[in-house]
């Protein structure tokens, strides 16, 4: 391999990851499982299909928008308590939302570097989030 991928500076180790999970379990997910009295999911799996075709579809779609997308935000959420969610019904989920700036035009640089500067990644409210990764069954996952 010519050009190996940097090493991502967000990598955490193991043992911290399953630490994080136990806590989420012993904390969050054990409430909503006794109030629900049914278990809740600990971890949404999506596949990199799905990811890298989110990825293309927010990169693209961004750029006809005017966006420079650059991230995406991870949500967790909770399914509405009715029937029409079916079994997820007041359970946890997790949705994902694009990230990104304007993009600014050469032209228009005549705003001062300060006003450049505040400018941060905010959600993209113009393209969809994605939702419905698989939680696998049963639903609770130890790390």
């Amino acid at each position: 391999m010519k050009n190996p991928p940097a090493k991502p500076s967000q990598l955490i180790t193991k043992e911290f990851a399953r630490q994080l999970n136990v806590n989420y379990n012993n904390k969050k997910a054990s409430l909503t499982a006794k109030k629900a009295q049914k278990e809740d999911a600990n971890a949404i799996w999506y596949s990199l299909e799905e990811l890298e075709n989110y990825i293309h579809y927010i990169k693209t779609n961004g750029a006809k928008d005017g966006y420079n997308v650059d991230g995406i935000r991870f949500y967790f959420g909770v399914y509405p308590d009715d029937e029409a969610h079916g079994e997820k019904a007041g359970l946890t989920t997790l949705f994902l939302v694009p990230t990104g700036k304007k993009a600014v035009n050469k032209n228009d640089q005549v705003q001062s570097f300060s006003l450049i500067k505040e400018a941060s990644s905010a959600d993209i409210q113009s393209l969809e989030p994605m939702n419905y990764g698989n939680i696998g069954r049963p639903p609770s996952l130890l790390y």
